[in-house]
């Protein structure tokens, strides 16, 4: 291990598996003695992802309110503030799952501003394997418009990496189908095959993340107009809620209809689910218990990630939905669910203590470093300041 700190981005769109991957490295890292750190990325405050990881451990920081591209000095004040506090020897970072540009805007400014305190591994991107097949043709069913699309595919391109996650919701004929129209498709990358969830296909990836560089090249041509359309698209809801009943109620099942009722009322408007998931922190239960769910697609089945052993009384539900809709729908099918919902239990309240709905902004990046191929019309110039 190098005196200097590690630094891995783990990129991939929304509902890949990020968080569950970073859970793992961690993990990976920790029990091989190494400190770790973990920074969190989104559009809004109020991450499931970083209640999961804290709950898990971690030093974790957030950043909110834009992408690292757009974010850049805060990500180094939030890497700053994990090496004063928890001093890791690798840091491990999560961006948003709509962004892309990440080579030029992010990891090339920090390998030339800080590469005297970091070494950078290669850039990981993680790809579902039905939503994958959906994108490239290969199957039918629900999928993005276009320029959602165009995000969705400037992120492989830019890996060095590209890691086919959740390899076991597809058999290994469909594997083999994707990897090879990736492979076609994004020539200069290794192409790794893996399971966070069940745990397998992790080493090879580990091991490159800890000891290959990340490759040098040109950055790779992106048209900001057609990338700030595609963020637009998506609806954006982050929300905490306050559960309050008379009596104990299953807070996985209330979970499970409520994921249900809004899933329904999307899929009534036509919108595509990018990430549903929500925790719930039961106020009588011991520090760090947690019940999570997760649906990463609108004809997907809610899944639930942790449980709760005992009813409760009440706690805290937090709530991230992004899909490609209106964000003003996405809020009504929250209000919606949590009002049917709750009168499937006894005495149960859902009370909103805070929410956003929005859609992203265009992205306007800190610097964009290496020789630019393409000047995007109407959008930012290197070095042109940050939002």
């Amino acid at each position: 291990m190098s005196t200097k700190a590690r630094y891995i981005m783990i990129g991939g769109f929304l509902g890949a598996g990020k968080t569950t991957t970073v859970g793992r490295l961690a993990k990976h890292l920790s029990d091989q003695g190494l400190r770790v750190g973990l920074i969190t990325n989104d559009q809004a405050g109020g991450l499931v992802d970083t209640k999961l990881l804290r709950d898990q451990g971690y030093a974790t920081e957030e950043i909110a309110g834009g992408c690292f591209c757009c974010r850049f000095n805060t990500l180094v004040d939030a890497a700053s503030k994990l090496a004063n506090e928890a001093k890791p020897d690798v840091f491990i970072a999560e961006p948003v799952g709509s962004c892309t540009d990440l080579v030029a805007t992010v990891t090339y400014p920090l390998r030339r501003m800080y590469g005297d305190a970091f070494t950078v591994a290669p850039l990981s991107v993680l790809v579902d394997p039905i939503r994958a097949r959906r994108v490239f043709g290969l199957d039918q069913g629900g999928t993005f418009s276009a320029k959602v699309a165009y995000i969705f595919k400037k992120q492989l391109e830019e890996a060095d990496i590209i890691v086919i996650s959740k390899s076991d919701l597809v058999d290994e004929a469909q594997r083999e189908e994707l990897r090879e129209v990736l492979a076609k498709e994004f020539p200069l990358a290794k192409i790794v095959t893996a399971s966070p969830r069940q745990e397998t296909g992790l080493d090879e990836l580990f091991a490159s993340l800890m000891t290959d560089e990340q490759a040098r090249r040109n950055p790779m041509a992106v048209d900001y107009e057609v990338y700030a359309d595609g963020e637009a698209l998506l609806g954006w809801l982050n929300a905490t809620v306050t559960l309050k009943a008379d009596d104990e109620f299953d807070a996985n099942a209330f979970l499970k209809q409520l994921a249900l009722i809004v899933q329904a009322r999307l899929q009534q408007n036509g919108a595509e689910i990018a990430h549903f998931k929500m925790t719930f922190s039961p106020d009588d239960g011991i520090g760090g218990e947690l019940a999570s769910i997760n649906l990463v697609r609108s004809d997907y089945v809610a899944e639930l990630g942790m449980e709760l052993d005992e009813p409760t009384t009440g706690g805290q539900l937090i709530v991230n939905l992004r899909a490609e809709a209106d964000p003003a729908s996405l809020m009504e099918a929250v209000k919606d669910g949590l009002a049917e919902a709750s009168l499937n239990f006894f005495g149960l309240k859902a009370t909103l203590d805070h929410e956003e709905h929005f859609r992203p902004g265009k992205p306007t990046p800190t610097h964009r470093d290496g020789e630019v191929v393409m000047e995007p019309k109407g959008g930012c110039k290197p070095g042109s300041g940050c939002c």
